[in-house]
């Protein structure tokens, strides 16, 4: 099935779509054991930083090879695509679904450089994500809060013709000094203004009450990257500290382990059925 229509079917169902990113043959293997077992399904993830660190062939034939070995339902895409150019690289390597992140330029050229993608990405059938707001970045500033309402994202759906819409409700990237406040009435408003499926991004560290409560309330695709990096290196720090073992090979699985139940009870929260 087409990453698109699985998002728009389990939005109707008020599920949510897990996306983790993966930077390593570990990480990798970490998300997909924890899909395998429970039997769902999964987007895999990459960044331009992943891409430079793996290689984009390397880690497409990665992640295809090792959905197909574990038997998981999986997709790869881009995240937060940069530029046209990225996204026609990833397009032309065989990726399902590409974001450009055109959000921290004015509205009008970000709705330019999607339609660009857009247009390129329907030829492959591929889905387009796109992002509307502030949803700070590592680095930037919490502080700052600049929500998407309900008529730019309406607006922007139009015009592009994007399939899938990351919206600024109160998360950012990284993890939280505070315990983030999504902001559902505003959700509630996004989710009955447009079609196109929402996007949560910044999930690391949001509460699991606040994850339901945001997946029944429209978002459909959950973005998961920081705690996946952190609970894979905060493990071997500890790893490392207690042995002299240079076998890679018997000390990585442990902390490939941490990752699969995380990434077990994210799928978890997922499912919506509590």
């Amino acid at each position: 099935m087409k990453l698109k229509h699985k998002l728009q079917e389990f939005t109707a169902q008020k599920r949510g779509l897990l996306a983790t990113n993966f930077y390593n043959l570990e990480t990798l293997q970490g998300v997909l054991k924890a899909a395998s077992a429970m039997d769902e399904p999964v987007i895999l993830q990459l960044t331009k930083s992943s891409i430079d660190y793996m290689g984009l062939n390397t880690a497409v034939a990665m992640g295809r090879a090792a959905l197909k070995e574990y038997g998981v339902e999986g997709w790869i895409h881009l995240d937060h695509g940069g530029s046209v150019e990225l996204a026609q690289a990833c397009l032309d390597a065989g990726f399902d679904s590409v974001m450009i992140d055109g959000s921290e330029l004015p509205f009008e050229e970000n709705v330019k450089i999607t339609q660009e993608v857009v247009r390129r990405a329907h030829k492959y059938g591929a889905n387009v994500e796109a992002e509307l707001g502030y949803v700070a970045k590592l680095g930037q500033s919490h502080e700052h809060q600049g929500f998407t309402t309900a008529e730019e994202a309406k607006t922007f759906v139009e015009q592009t013709g994007v399939d899938a819409l990351a919206i600024s409700i109160g998360t950012a990237h990284g993890f939280y000094k505070q315990e983030p406040k999504l902001q559902f009435d505003l959700l509630s408003e996004i989710a009955a203004a447009t079609e196109a499926t929402l996007v949560l991004h910044g999930s690391s560290g949001v509460p699991e009450e606040q994850l339901r409560k945001a997946i029944s309330g429209g978002i459909c695709k959950v973005n998961l990257a920081t705690e996946i990096k952190n609970i894979f290196m905060k493990t071997l720090q500890q790893l490392l500290l207690q042995n002299e073992e240079i076998d890679l090979r018997k000390v990585f699985p442990k902390a490939t382990k941490e990752v699969t139940d995380l990434v077990s009870y994210k799928l978890d929260i997922m499912k919506n059925d509590k």
